[in-house]
């Protein structure tokens, strides 16, 4: 246990010097990052590389288009994935890894700005490279001082910084986010519209104003939206009922033979257009304690209908 409680330590400090270690270089590297026409190519050996990947794919989903391509592999034909356009992030901690500075000349020779990331400023890379950001540590958790770990934390740490500098230089947003994450919750959030989870056509319950309270009951038990519209024969919305409405009616013992359609909806139904946003309609169920919604055109039409089940199925909720 005292060993693991001094790798928080060990590794909380890595980070605070870390910090103390940036300045022009940063600013210097994101705007590089920032004004490259092509791709963030990052590359790193060993512990350096699964950081470098990690860092590729943090870059590639907040706005700045990044890949990883592997040193080794670089020297065998995959440094042709590298155009002149691009910004090359190298990652290594000693500054001497023998697959990049084996491929470090054809890098430069491509005329691209290469960045290096490392814990040894004035290391073979850090000598070649147009930038240098220092991911120095004190000190590595390991009770060896070998193992890399309070160093990856801080290569991580600083790829996450620049990740952060340039989605907030790019003006990157929610939006932008879910559409490079449409499988995650946020994603369906964000790009889910009423229109993709809605029941439309037949699937809608709907009955006119004059129909007896019996047959509405038949219509909502069949289509199971737990309500139903009340509309017009031009088709406009006159009111809804709900499963709620009916056991009201029942409590007060009204006669449910004697009454239409007309004499109990509820005149102002909630409505959503089919081209809102489907979380916008679950924001609006929750703020009415509701479990439907109607969905209308511009005309005040009957174009749908969901409920939160609906939504729930559609993971919006």
């Amino acid at each position: 246990m005292r060993l693991a409680l001094e790798t928080f330590d060990i590794e909380a400090r890595a980070l605070i010097g870390l910090k103390a270690r940036q300045g022009e270089s940063f600013v210097n590297a994101v705007r590089a990052m920032l004004d490259s026409r092509g791709r963030v190519v990052v590359m790193g050996m060993g512990k350096s590389g699964h950081v470098g990947r990690k860092i590729a794919a943090t870059l590639a989903s907040t706005g700045t288009p990044a890949m990883f391509v592997h040193p080794a592999e670089a020297s065998h034909g995959d440094l042709g994935m590298v155009t002149a356009g691009d910004v090359v992030l190298a990652i290594s901690n000693s500054g001497e890894s023998d697959e990049l500075a084996a491929i470090v000349p054809a890098i430069k020779r491509l005329g691209v700005t290469l960045v290096a990331m490392t814990g040894k400023p004035e290391s073979t890379l850090a000598r070649h490279a147009d930038i240098v950001l220092s991911s120095a540590v004190d000190q590595e958790a390991c009770p060896l001082n070998l193992a890399p770990t309070a160093s990856t934390t801080a290569q991580m740490a600083l790829g996450d910084a620049l990740a952060v500098a340039l989605l907030d230089a790019r003006g990157f947003r929610e939006e932008d986010f879910a559409r490079s994450h449409p499988g995650g919750s946020l994603g369906r959030k964000l790009l889910t519209h009423v229109r993709d989870v809605m029941r439309s056509g037949d699937a809608v319950p709907r009955v006119p104003p004059e129909m007896p309270l019996v047959d509405m009951m038949r219509e909502m038990t069949r289509k199971g939206l737990g309500a139903t519209a009340v509309v017009t024969p031009e088709g406009q919305v006159a009111g809804i009922f709900t499963d709620g409405d009916l056991r009201r009616l029942i409590e007060r013992g009204a006669d449910l033979r004697e009454l239409r359609a007309r004499d109990v909806l509820y005149p102002t139904p909630k409505t959503v257009r089919a081209d809102a946003l489907a979380v916008d309609a679950a924001d609006l169920m929750e703020k009415h304690r509701i479990t439907s919604v109607l969905v209308i055109d511009d005309d005040g039409l009957l174009v749908g209908a969901l409920n939160s089940n609906d939504l729930m199925r559609a993971k919006v909720i």
